[in-house]
């Protein structure tokens, strides 16, 4: 059973239980005005933590025993009502299992929708179909979201051949269709995932344009190639929900790995190239002018109805951008004559004005370029012979920092919100608050402009130690430096150290909203048929004050990033950040 993988990992539950100890001393027997005695308060701390130990290890018959004790003592807390049924379940109690499940759906305990699953699973296991497609359906209602999951799920082999079953999964043969009728399957079966996934499928987009845009592009199918149809799919996600919600498009299908070997930044002063295959190292550093012919203003207003955003800031500064290296796509839009090449116009590093023609032939999507340019790629960078500044070091790090002796300035780099393999986020978080604290330290820089995002659950250590450490929580001695990249989980780490820290924030506009839509666990699901990923969004990640509604967090300190400055070196927010006083 995945109860508690839903979070992650089973090691998870440790935290859940630590999450509710402060509640769970209710004791049977008790009055309202009466308190429980030190003995029994002690007796259940005891048993949950046996309880929490035997879960760990997976010693299912003792923790379903412990459960048990610990629901007769504190019936309300429905996280105790679904342990008893991950560990019951575990222990092929299959009969009991199922009214702690039902306890701990009544209880809205986690997602409702997965203990609906468990109930179904258990149904399932003891071979009584009804119930257990009446509670499959029934999850599925309520946005259970591992479609990949529940498609091949053992515990439901008894369903298998039934065809509601395999409705309500998803279960297709596409190889026994038409081109045409896979493309309609996978477009029916986007809009049924929308509308029963995504948090608020109908808040931007009403009811009736919803089912008027997925007939009308039914019926534009024959009419359409597959590329077509694809950028017909992203303009149909983004046209209304949130920037997590999309349609993928990087590596599923041969076409969208015909990409150009070289990467740019939209910089304040123009469009540069920063990074490319050796074969064009060039071109490091030209200015893009013209793109097949287009303006870089004209390529993006074009792609502009395929990019899902929360704020219009970013999006095309940063989807837009990955978007314009695959070259079918954007002969598809109509911007360029062919798929397989494009004329770009630059201003090379000479000065020089000319015209290079580049090959759709390198297959890396740019999502993989954030992980790190593959060995036969050079970026600008690497040619320089001075010495970076510090925001240009060692980027493809999740995190890391450094002292700066002669400006008592800890300067952090966070590039991701994810455990590394040397270092947890919550024991690095530990060491740079504890060498704040030993050595003189007048300065702590949050460097988060080029961090995507990853698990907000590993934010708390983080920011609780920045609020804890009085020496650097005050106003001009934290700083953060935030981007159009600073997003997802960086977002939520922006947001919550903007709102219980006194930073002062760096940079440029964040690239969501302090209060925002979007996951990506669990969210992803392949389209059948043309074999295209696509992510909805689920939850509603409330960071900042109910009634903020801004579009980003602003900087005080506005320092857009500029090619001149990238080339010379030079770091604006930085150079901002030691004159602030």
């Amino acid at each position: 059973m995945q109860i508690l993988q839903k979070l992650g990992y089973v090691a998870l539950a440790a935290w859940l239980i630590a999450a509710v100890l402060p509640a769970a001393t209710f004791c049977r027997g008790l009055g309202p005005s009466q308190t429980p005695s030190n003995s029994q308060t002690s007796v259940f701390l005891e048993l949950l933590k046996q309880a929490q130990q035997k879960t760990k290890f997976k010693e299912w018959r003792d923790a379903a025993e412990l459960w048990a004790k610990i629901v007769e003592i504190n019936p309300f807390e429905g996280e105790f009502w679904e342990l008893l049924a991950q560990s019951r379940y575990e222990n092929k109690d299959y009969r009991r299992a199922i009214p702690a499940f039902e306890k701990a759906f009544e209880l809205r305990a986690s997602f409702p929708c997965n203990n609906a699953y468990g109930i179904a699973r258990c149904y399932a296991m003891l071979k009584e179909k009804e119930p257990a497609l009446k509670w499959l359906e029934k999850a599925f209602a309520l946005g259970y979201r591992r479609l990949q999951d529940a498609q091949n799920d053992r515990a439901l082999e008894v369903l298998w051949p039934d065809p509601r079953y395999q409705n309500i999964v998803a279960i297709v043969d596409t190889s026994k269709m038409s081109r045409d009728e896979g493309w309609r399957y996978d477009l029916q079966l986007l809009a049924r995932e929308i509308k029963r996934r995504s948090y608020d499928p109908f808040g931007k987009v009403s009811r009736e344009e919803f089912e008027s845009s997925v007939k009308k592009l039914h019926d534009s199918i024959p009419r359409l190639s597959d590329m077509q149809i694809s950028i017909e799919m992203m303009k149909f996600v983004a046209k209304g929900w949130d920037g997590h919600t999309m349609l993928m498009g990087f590596w599923e299908r041969p076409e969208f790995l015909q990409t150009i070997p070289i990467d740019f930044f939209l910089f304040e002063d123009g469009l540069y190239i920063t990074s490319a295959e050796s074969h064009y190292t060039d071109l490091l550093g030209a200015q893009i002018v013209g793109f097949g012919g287009h303006s870089i203003a004209e390529v993006l207003k074009a792609l502009d109805p395929l990019i899902s955003r929360d704020n219009d800031l970013a999006a095309l500064k940063v989807m837009g951008l990955m978007r314009m290296r695959n070259l079918p796509l954007l002969h598809a839009v109509g911007l360029i004559p062919d798929a397989d090449k494009v004329v770009l116009s630059i201003v090379d590093r000479a000065g020089k004005a000319r015209t290079v023609t580049m090959p759709a032939d390198s297959r890396i999507p740019s999502r993989k370029l954030w992980d790190g340019l593959p060995s036969d790629w050079k970026s600008l960078i690497d040619s320089s012979s001075a010495q970076l500044p510090l925001y240009l070091r060692n980027i493809y790090a999740p995190y890391w920092f450094e002292y700066i002796r002669e400006t008592k300035m800890v300067y952090f780099q966070f590039n991701q919100v994810r455990d590394s393999s040397e270092e947890s986020l919550a024991q690095f978080s530990e060491r740079l608050i504890k060498f704040i604290n030993e050595h003189e330290v007048e300065k702590l820089v949050i460097d988060m402009r080029r961090n995507p995002g990853g698990n907000s659950l590993l934010l708390p250590p983080l920011i609780h130690g920045l609020i804890r450490c009085e020496k650097i929580n005050q106003r001009g001695k934290l700083f953060v430096v935030i981007g159009r990249q600073t997003y997802s989980a960086a977002q939520n780490a922006a947001t919550f150290i903007e709102r219980h820290t006194r930073a002062v924030f760096v940079g440029e506009p964040t690239g969501s909203s302090p209060n925002f839509v979007g996951e990506e666990f669990e969210a992803t699901f392949e389209l059948p048929y043309s074999k295209l990923n696509v992510n909805v969004s689920y939850l509603f990640w409330q960071s900042s004050w109910p009634m903020d509604s801004r579009l980003w967090i602003a900087p005080l300190l506005y320092t857009p990033p500029r090619f001149e400055d990238y080339r010379s070196n030079r770091d604006p927010a930085m150079e901002a950040i030691l004159a602030y006083r």
